[in-house]
């Protein structure tokens, strides 16, 4: 039941700011009880994405409010298709963490985070572009950057993306041999920055590979178009637009 609602509301159906319909309507509609349908709203209420009020009814949020941290929200969203507004989203927290992961992991590696990143290194650099071991392995390489960190809210945010990045991954795979290469030597170039001990350096080798992905994968969006990304939505009352 949550479901059903939830990736209503993320891919528009349910629109920021209206309500929904009547709990008489969503009950004969759904065929559930009214406990399950209450518990269903209690559920969305949790992850932002709704709010009941007195005879008004269940509002739903603006997507500001919305957790887009918690897994149920990002799987929704993602069941929505990707659009070049989500992968930026996507980028800019990436940038604001991954790059502090990687000059933290340079400084506090162990033996074991090293050698995992080098192996997935070489399965990057095994499979080819477009092969789906390919992702997976680039997918890899990132969490276990995250954990080299060594910092748990890392490991954290990396788990929690980890659906998204899946899928930015696979779309941002390289399409010929040139990409291939140029793809896991910036990686490659990451991992040994991390081994010198070199902070700054890992940093930057990460942005790269970052802003490399966010255009490949803006790229491939383009290409398929997907159904669209759930807009901001009017400001708040009182406020004007930027």
């Amino acid at each position: 039941m949550a479901r059903a609602l939830g990736t209503g509301i993320v891919a528009g159906r349910h629109p920021q700011g209206a309500v929904l319909p009547a709990e008489s309507v969503l009950l004969a509609r759904f065929g559930v009880s009214r406990t399950v349908l209450r518990e269903a709203i209690k559920t969305l209420a949790g992850k932002g994405l709704v709010e009941a009020r007195t005879r008004v009814g269940t509002r739903v949020r603006e997507r500001a409010a919305w957790n887009l941290f918690d897994r149920d929200v990002l799987a929704w969203t993602l069941e929505g298709g990707l659009d070049a507004r989500f992968l930026r989203d996507l980028a800019e927290i990436r940038l604001a963490i991954e790059p502090a992961a990687a000059a933290l992991a340079a400084a506090r590696r162990t033996t074991a985070d090293l050698a995992v990143l080098d192996a997935c290194v070489a399965a990057m650099r095994d499979a080819p572009g477009l092969d789906p071991a390919f992702a997976r392995a680039d997918l890899a390489f990132h969490l276990a950057l995250a954990d080299a960190s060594g910092n748990v809210f890392m490991h954290s945010v990396g788990a929690v993306t980890e659906a998204a990045l899946d899928v930015v991954f696979r779309l941002s795979r390289p399409t010929d041999r040139e990409a291939h290469a140029a793809s896991w030597r910036a990686h490659a170039a990451i991992a040994a920055a991390i081994r010198a001990g070199d902070p700054e350096a890992a940093a930057l080798a990460t942005e790269v590979v970052v802003r490399d992905g966010l255009r490949n994968g803006a790229a491939a969006v383009e290409r398929a178009p997907p159904p669209p990304y759930p807009s901001a939505g009017p400001p708040p009352a009182g406020r004007s637009p930027p």
